[in-house]
């Protein structure tokens, strides 16, 4: 079709951020980071290569996800423990801080509850930033690979998706079926996964992950969590996802419990302030 006249003028208009964050609540993580260093290790939990493991982690605790053997992404659900309807709500994390999280964001939860689940108190890889392609680590704009969509695009019934792993990491967990379970599990945080979108087409691509053994990545539970991990068939996404192709790695899951009184002062976040009558 023939542009209009003013094409370019209409291109040049700037942007404007939607969700300015100046007002957004700013977590203490000098407080994070002192409870942290006298934190010690509770459990650990582990994500075999394509499988996913589920673990909690009491509000006041951290979680580390820790790459252990050879360069591997994961795909991280959380749950509000006590009620698992309000969850990761990775659209709305994204619209707060962008596309990739790192040190000092948030993983915000779902409506009605909407308030912070969990804070990226220390990130192995943030100086990875933002390179040449585009791309970064740790995103939320991947749902996660999932059988229904491998099916559309190559046929076939393929089981060890994240999602699949996440729906039978939950079932397991809960005592539910698969079927049960499935509703419950949502888009992910692509975690140690390098990502962005191509410039000229604007697809979501993937690229060989950063990330070797011993990075990490080290959250502050702001509530009482229940999370799964899975450790995607992918591996490091340098290639494909969704088959037995790739070289694959555990992940391991690190719960940690502060010392008593180390977050003097420190309260759990409430549900949001909104009062819900939606103008009724």
């Amino acid at each position: 079709m023939t542009q209009p006249a003013d094409a370019e003028d209409r291109r040049a208009i700037p942007p404007v951020i939607c969700y300015p964050t100046a007002t957004l609540p700013r977590p203490d993580l000098a407080l994070y980071r002192a409870a942290l260093d006298g934190a010690e290790v509770t459990e650990t939990h582990v994500a075999a290569p394509r499988e996913a493991a589920s673990f909690t982690v009491p509000a006041g605790h951290f979680f580390r996800i820790r790459s252990v053997e050879g360069p591997q992404v994961g795909d991280l659900n959380l749950w509000n423990a006590n009620d698992i309807s309000e969850r990761f709500y990775s659209g709305k994390t994204r619209a707060l801080h962008g596309t990739h999280v790192t040190t000092g964001e948030r993983l915000w939860s779902s409506f009605p509850g909407f308030r912070p689940m969990a804070t990226i108190v220390e990130d192995s890889l943030d100086w990875y930033g933002i390179d040449a392609y585009g791309s970064s680590v740790h995103d939320v704009i991947g749902t996660r690979c999932d059988p229904y969509t491998h099916n559309l695009l190559s046929g076939g019934q393929y089981h060890h998706c994240c999602h699949s792993n996440l729906t039978r990491a939950l079932a397991q967990h809960l005592g539910m079926t698969t079927a049960e379970a499935e509703p419950h599990v949502h888009d992910v945080l692509n975690v140690f996964m390098c990502t962005g979108f191509t410039r000229d087409t604007g697809q979501y691509f993937m690229k060989a992950s950063p990330v070797r053994p011993g990075d990490q990545l080290t959250f502050f539970s702001e509530i009482d969590l229940l999370g799964a991990l899975s450790a995607c068939p992918g591996g490091d996404c340098s290639a494909e996802h969704s088959s037995d192709a790739a070289r694959c790695y555990p992940l391991e899951i690190d719960i940690l419990a502060p010392a008593e009184g180390a977050l003097q002062g420190w309260e759990s976040p409430a549900r949001s302030g909104y009062d819900g009558s939606h103008g009724m």
